[in-house]
């Protein structure tokens, strides 16, 4: 099921706070301001008012030591709230770009309750199904009914997007505690402890090169070691033999690349810098054009790392070369932190799994999508659950699912079959989220299911879908598997954005070189809520403020998982995918 952009049930400012836009109902300044005096944290104010259920405390702007008071405003009620919305004229997601089908000044794109391009009216919104829940359902006679109460539910402000993102990372104080492991399942994990190192690297003096082991200056005279027959050559020094006869001055014996170096040794000759000629006694000399300097072609014993030495800090994640790095340095087994485990419910009535859409009824591309781009994460998602839209079917889903996250699309918003506020409020949980500020996928939302459960809300079209993904799921996983996040950039746009008004906007953009302004970022084609054309040829998703950017301005880049090492270094004559 796909939620209305256009709803009017998300966004704006509360009664009450004074704010405006899609920044309303923010309590104390921006995020990362310093904060006044007698305020307290802007973190924990804009989770309590994202969680309506929880208590909000206005604290006096003056005169230390006065008692804050609280207000609370009860989550599961159902209670009439007048619709807000993050828009002028209490809209949803306006059309601002050629994409979207409205222009700016058509009262359809305003939102209003009366006008037949809103998706429901005030009148039709319910938070629930029709009736109590059936006690002999799915999850037995202890499932609390489901909630009957007409009448929208009360809305709170859709919180600013860096925000929103900054709450879900903090939704959990850590990853859980670490695990030990063979190697090959610490695969994709995130390294609890410092790696380090076992055994000197290499653990003796090796030749880099074929060739032969030399000692002091040439030509040298190539001996058959004692107990080798005399006929034909000399045999050579094989990787995995510990010579232990005393290699004299002048002379020479072949080594295999990766071999011990004999004692007595000084450097190693390439196979293709010497000549063997034979001697009138029968005897072979080495001879070569260039002098061996001591140390030529050899590893000495020690050149990557001694023993004891830290090859990598813990937080680390464990990449096939880790997994290489620490077998060499004698590891069995790693200590890391264990892949969060995600579930993805995919609901709708209206979904097919296979063919062509027909009568009504659209093809699922989400559940093919969000696996693939879980596990990219180094998350451990099984395939999606299609859910029929279903309010019992949801709650025992959810109540039933052992994963860290549970994530759906679709049923955030308010309309007569969106099920999500209304099973959390069975569940008994706490919202963190519940809005956005950000185009499209602003009816997003994050909620605490226990101490160590979660579930990421989704919106039902496909990109809203992307944008709640990296917004709020992301940052969460990542706290979950001790993965430090992204180092922040910023690039320069390579041809102008629109912007909205108040919110926030994340646009699908590819790398592309420019004589001015070197790598930029290209807005691409097909970014309105439902499309996904655009985000299929990006490489990153811009970070564009209300109101716009215009070409050249450095934005803030997320990049997507499977472009997370693409570097400018190698970008030479490389040309993005699609069109901008």
């Amino acid at each position: 099921m796909t939620d209305g952009e256009y709803d009017g049930a998300f966004g704006g400012d509360p009664a009450g706070t004074g704010g405006t836009g899609g920044t309303g109902g923010t309590a104390g300044p921006p995020w990362g301001e310093p904060v006044g005096e007698g305020r307290g944290d802007p973190f924990d104010e804009a989770l309590a008012l994202a969680n309506v259920a929880a208590p909000v405390r206005l604290r006096p702007e003056t005169g230390a030591g006065a008692d804050p008071t609280t207000m609370r405003v009860p989550y599961a009620t159902g209670e009439t709230a007048a619709p807000r919305s993050s828009t002028p004229g209490g809209g949803g997601d306006v059309p601002y770009t050629p994409d979207d089908p409205f222009s700016l000044d058509d009262p359809a794109a305003c939102g209003n309750s009366n006008s037949s391009t809103s998706r429901f009216s005030s009148a039709s919104r319910s938070p629930g199904h029709s009736g109590p829940s059936d006690p002999s359902g799915p999850s037995g006679p202890e499932d609390p009914p489901a909630p009957t109460a007409s009448g929208p539910r009360p809305t709170p402000a859709a919180l600013p997007w860096h925000i929103a993102r900054h709450i879900a990372e903090r939704a959990v104080p850590g990853p859980p505690a670490p695990e030990t492991s063979a190697l090959g399942d610490a695969l994709g994990r995130t390294l609890a402890a410092p790696l380090t190192a076992l055994t000197d690297l290499p653990s003796f003096d090796t030749s880099a090169m074929d060739g032969w082991a030399v000692s002091g200056p040439g030509p040298w005279r190539l001996d058959h070691p004692a107990g080798a027959p005399e006929a034909g050559p000399p045999p050579g020094i094989l990787a995995g033999h510990a010579p232990t006869e005393v290699l004299h001055d002048g002379h020479a014996l072949p080594i295999a690349t990766g071999a011990r170096i004999p004692p007595g040794a000084t450097a190693v000759l390439r196979s293709e810098h010497g000549e063997v000629r034979e001697l009138s006694d029968g005897g072979r000399r080495l001879y070569a054009p260039q002098p061996a300097p001591p140390g030529q072609d050899i590893r000495p014993r020690g050149q990557e790392c001694r023993r004891g030495d830290q090859l990598l800090p813990a937080g680390a994640l464990v990449t096939p070369a880790v997994l290489g790095l620490a077998a060499a340095a004698g590891y069995d087994e790693l200590t890391a932190y264990r892949r969060p485990r995600a579930e993805v419910l995919v609901l709708g009535d209206e979904l097919l799994d296979h063919g062509l859409p027909q009568d009504g009824r659209i093809r699922d591309a989400l559940g093919p999508m969000l696996a693939p781009w879980l596990h990219a994460l180094g998350v451990e998602a099984a395939a999606p659950r299609h859910l029929a839209d279903d309010a019992d079917t949801l709650y025992a889903a959810v109540a039933e699912s052992t994963a860290d996250v549970v994530i759906t699309t679709g049923g955030t918003a308010s309309g007569p079959v969106d099920h999500v506020h209304p099973t959390l409020r069975r569940l008994g949980a706490e919202v963190l989220v519940d809005g956005v500020a950000v185009r499209p996928g602003h009816p997003m939302l994050l909620a605490r299911l226990a101490p160590h459960r979660h579930l990421a809300g989704l919106p039902g079209n496909p990109l809203a879908a992307v944008s709640g993904l990296v917004t709020l799921a992301e940052p969460l996983l990542r706290t979950l598997a001790a993965r430090p996040p992204a180092a922040p950039y910023r690039t320069p746009l390579a041809a102008p954005v629109h912007g909205h008004p108040q919110d926030t906007r994340l646009v699908p953009v590819a790398y592309r070189e420019d004589e001015r302004h070197g790598l930029t970022a290209a807005p691409l084609h097909f970014h309105g809520p439902a499309m996904l054309r655009g985000i299929a040829a990006a490489d990153a998703l811009a970070v564009v403020p209300p109101g716009g950017a215009e070409r050249g301005t450095e934005l803030e880049l997320l990049e997507l998982p499977w472009s997370a090492g693409w570097s400018p270094v190698s970008s030479t004559g490389w040309t993005a995918p699609g069109g901008a």
